[in-house]
């Protein structure tokens, strides 16, 4: 399994990151890496992400929200031959809220499809940055 994870504490109420997080068209606006996105990023919804690692490319996914800390978004190929899932974590813990993003693979073609994917943890790191610095100056 090949997998990128990023991590970061903010100086921001869960309920902030949380709202920064649901409103996919303003991703641009705070420089995570993702230059637009289609749909609404609520659970049960299918979204369209366009990231700048991957100009050209469209990722549809589907959103789901497991826990009131929890939010997935699971896209990939038919028949689960390859399947990412990416997981963000927003828990609060005192003063800061904790975040992580994390994207796993799996399937059949998992071996040979990774050997297509980049080092994503740059542009995961970019994300988390981004938002902590959009959630404590907003």
């Amino acid at each position: 399994m090949r997998a990128f994870e990023a991590t970061t504490e903010i100086h921001a109420p869960a309920e902030r990151v949380w709202e920064i997080l649901g409103d996919g068209p303003r991703y641009p606006e705070w420089d995570s890496g993702v230059t637009r996105v289609d749909g609404r990023v609520e659970a049960g919804e299918r979204i369209t992400v366009h990231s700048e690692v991957s100009p050209g490319r469209a990722f549809p996914v589907r959103v789901a929200r497991p826990s009131p800390t929890e939010m997935t978004w699971t896209g990939g190929m038919p028949l689960g031959l390859f399947t990412g899932v990416r997981t963000f974590r927003v828990v609060p813990d005192g003063d800061v809220t904790r975040v992580s993003m994390r994207e796993e693979y799996s399937g059949l073609l998992t071996g040979l499809m990774a050997r297509s994917i980049p080092d994503l943890g740059p542009s995961f790191q970019r994300f988390v940055d981004g938002l902590k610095a959009h959630a404590e100056t907003g």
